[in-house]
Order: structure tokens, then C-alpha cells, then sequence
């Protein structure tokens, strides 16, 4: 575990770059080679977390203040997945819980039941986070660690059935996304898609990026829509004119060079794809792989990054106006196009199917928060996870993007609940 933590605390940049260049030479990629590509790799990761760092950076502070200024007293609060990471990785269900997720993803590529080589291990607090919960109510420590498990499982069938629609859809050949959070979503896309497919005139809306680009020419075109959405989330924010013509250049700005951050990372990720490949068909010529990754380089895509920035003031309203709510949107309201990034694909890039799914997610996502709030704000301080200095000690706590939240985790939740 001394060995994993290190790993982990380095963080994808520098993680994922050694892990891609040791798999490169297991593939038989010339030293040099794999060299590049790991570091390609990596030089992807750091700029593609600088991007969504300075996103992070720009709309959280605009979030904040749409929450003050429109007065939101909602008695649950949203800490963002860094403390539902911290949660998931500092619970005692940890050393079993990783070693038990890697075992299993390894017979069940033995057994030919999964396609999916999962090494991204960063992301395993998703499924440990949920674990956690169900320690804490319980106080079985195996039935965390299986409720992990269970949540691992289920994600990796999604994972499988949906890799080759978001290889063609994304052109990203050979991975796959067994992402705690974003697969288990992915149902909830295509049974939007279903419903919208059957309503006349809705179904006919054509709101691809492509579409609009075309109809609307240069007001159309990412930078121009990351603009347009900057501004006016700055305008809800109630900041000057400064701030909302800097915040519309910086929303810009990530829409034009995020995808071409993705673009590098894949350019060394292709490298070794395309080893793998060679290696695997010659001694498995019957069997076909993926190797994990992260959805951060799905969310590039300008309908689903564009779709994420309209949730966040559509997030807060859904907030006050749906009865039962207690949870207030707030550290995570910049990272919500985590949420349907899968989805996409399944409803054509299409903006409006995207923006109607958003709000079905979000819905969701905010009931269960507030259903599991007692739970997560126990694992919390279980895990003895520092929070920010303005968040009251009896306040609770449930955060939006994360697998806890999700119809998934919730489930998995509540019938631990019952056996326990």
C-alpha cells in the first residue's frame, strides 16, 4: 500500500506517463519509441489538467457567486470530488479494496469475460468511495469492499458494450472508459434519446456542433459559443464588465485548446496502441483489448463542454426548485460535463439531447446526494478528511460528481443498508 500511495500521490501526470512507458516495453516498443510516446502521454495529461484546472479556476469562482447572489440555503454542501477522493482513499476498506479491484479485473481477463485493462487506478476512489459509505453505516469492512466490487463490475460490462460507439464517435481506437461515474450514466442517455426519438419536432432539432457551425457560421463555432456562455455566466455571477469579458475569453479559450491537448496525449497513445495490438493478436489472435482511460478526454468535445457550462446555472435553479432538495450545488458545478460525456455518442452530439439528459442527471443526482448525506458526511470524517475552512463542522455533506451519487452507488447503498 506504501508503494500504491506513492504512485498515487504523484498524480495522473506522472503516473499514467510510467505506467504506458512500462506497458510500451512489454509490447516490445523500442526503448526510444516508447519514450516519446510515454512522455506524450504525459505532456497530454499536464495540459489538459492545466486547461481544466484554469476552467476550474474560472467558472468556480463565478459559481460562488451565483450561489450568494441569488441566496441558495440549502443545508447540504457540495465539497467536489477532491474530498470524495480523499474519502474513498484514506477509508479503511483501501488495502482490500485495490488489491481485490485489480484481481478481479485480472481473472476476469483470464475468463474472457471483459475486454477492459483497467490501469486507471487514480480513478479507483470512485468505487472505494461508495465502499466507504457502506463501511461507515454498516461497520462490516467486506461488505464495503464488495460493495466496491459490485460497483467495478457493473462498470466494466458498460464499459465494454460502449467502447466501440465512442471509438467511432470520438476516433479513439483500442480504449475503453470504466469510469465510476460517467458510465453509469450512460443508460440514462439513451433512454432520453429513446423518449426524444418518438416526440415529433423535438426529434427533428439538429444541434450537433457540426449543424451549428454550419447555420450559424462563425457565431457557431466552439470559440465563439465558449464566449457567448462565458459572458453570460459572468452576467448571473453579477461581475463587472471586466470580469465577464475575461471570463468569456477564458471559456473560449479552453474550448479551442482542450481538444488539442486530447490530440497530443492520443498522438501517444496511438504509439502504443498500435504495439499492443501487434503483440496481443499474435498470442491471443482470438481476443480483442482495451486499455482504460480517464474520461477528461471526452469532455473536449465542444457539444458536451458547451452542454456542461449551460448545467451549472440550470444546476442551481433545479437546485431551489425541485421539492425535497437539500443539496446545494457548489465545487463540482465546474466539473458536471464529467456527467454525460458517455452519453454523447448515443445522442448524436446533439446540444438540446444533451442539455434534456443533463437535467434527467442532474435531478437524480441531486435527490440521491440528499438521500445519502448522513452516510457521506460519516465516511467523511471517518477518513479524517480535511475540509475548506468555510465549511461548518455540523454541516453535511454529498458531493455531484462521484460514484456515490450515482443510481449505481445509491442502490448498491441502500442494499447494503438492508443486509447490514
Amino acid at each position: 500500500m506504501e508503494l500504491i500511495n506513492w504512485v498515487i500521490d504523484l498524480g495522473p501526470s506522472v503516473m499514467m506517463p510510467i505506467i504506458f512507458f512500462l506497458l510500451a516495453l512489454c509490447f516490445r516498443v523500442p526503448i526510444g519509441k516508447a519514450f516519446k510516446a510515454a512522455m506524450l502521454v504525459g505532456i497530454g495529461f499536464v495540459g489538459i489538467n492545466l486547461i481544466i484546472t484554469l476552467l476550474l479556476e474560472s467558472i468556480g469562482p463565478a459559481a460562488e457567486s451565483m450561489v450568494e447572489r441569488f441566496n441558495l440555503n440549502l443545508t447540504i454542501i457540495d465539497p467536489g470530488w477532491p474530498v470524495a477522493a480523499a474519502i474513498g482513499w484514506g477509508s479503511p476498506i483501501v488495502p482490500f479494496a485495490v488489491f481485490g479491484l485489480i484481481l478481479v479485473n485480472i481473472i476476469l481477463l483470464f475468463l474472457k469475460a471483459t475486454k477492459t485493462v483497467n490501469i486507471d487506478i487514480f480513478n479507483f476512489w470512485i468505487f472505494m468511495i461508495v465502499g466507504a459509505i457502506v463501511y461507515t453505516l454498516s461497520g462490516n469492512i467486506w461488505l464495503g469492499v464488495i460493495a466496491s466490487i459490485v460497483h467495478f463490475l457493473v462498470t466494466l460490462y458498460i464499459a465494454d458494450k460502449t467502447a466501440s460507439r465512442i471509438q467511432e464517435d470520438y476516433q479513439l481506437k483500442g480504449i475503453s472508459f470504466p469510469h465510476g461515474t460517467t458510465a453509469i450514466f450512460v443508460p440514462v442517455g439513451i433512454a432520453i434519446n429513446w423518449i426524444i426519438e418518438r416526440i415529433p419536432g423535438l426529434r427533428d432539432v439538429k444541434a450537433d456542433p457540426e449543424t451549428v457551425t454550419k447555420k450559424f457560421g462563425i457565431f457557431g463555432e466552439p470559440m465563439t459559443l465558449g464566449a457567448l456562455i462565458g459572458t453570460l455566466l459572468g452576467i448571473l455571477a453579477g461581475f463587472d464588465v471586466a470580469a465577464v469579458l475575461t471570463l468569456g475569453i477564458t471559456v473560449a479559450a479552453v474550448m479551442v485548446l482542450l481538444p488539442k491537448m486530447v490530440d497530443v496525449l492520443v498522438e501517444g497513445l496511438n504509439i502504443i496502441r498500435e504495439a499492443a495490438e501487434t503483440f496481443l493478436k499474435r498470442r491471443f489472435p482470438d481476443r480483442e483489448f482495451y486499455i482504460a482511460m480517464d474520461t477528461a478526454l471526452l469532455i473536449a468535445r465542444p457539444s458536451v463542454l458547451a452542454t456542461g457550462l449551460l448545467m451549472i446555472p440550470t444546476t442551481l435553479l433545479l437546485a431551489v426548485i425541485l421539492p425535497g432538495n437539500r443539496l446545494l450545488p457548489f465545487t463540482d458545478l465546474a466539473s458536471l460535463s464529467f456527467l454525460f460525456a458517455m452519453c454523447a455518442p448515443y445522442l448524436k452530439q446533439n446540444m438540446v439531447r444533451l442539455y434534456i439528459t443533463g437535467i434527467a442527471i442532474m435531478t437524480l443526482v441531486l435527490y440521491i446526494g440528499t438521500d445519502i448525506a448522513a452516510g457521506f458526511t460519516e465516511a467523511a470524517n471517518l477518513s479524517n478528511v480535511a475540509l475548506p475552512s468555510s465549511f461548518h463542522k455540523e454541516t453535511e455533506l454529498a458531493n455531484l460528481v462521484g460514484g456515490a451519487t450515482t443510481p449505481l452507488g445509491w442502490i448498491i447503498i441502500k442494499i447494503a443498508g438492508l443486509l447490514s
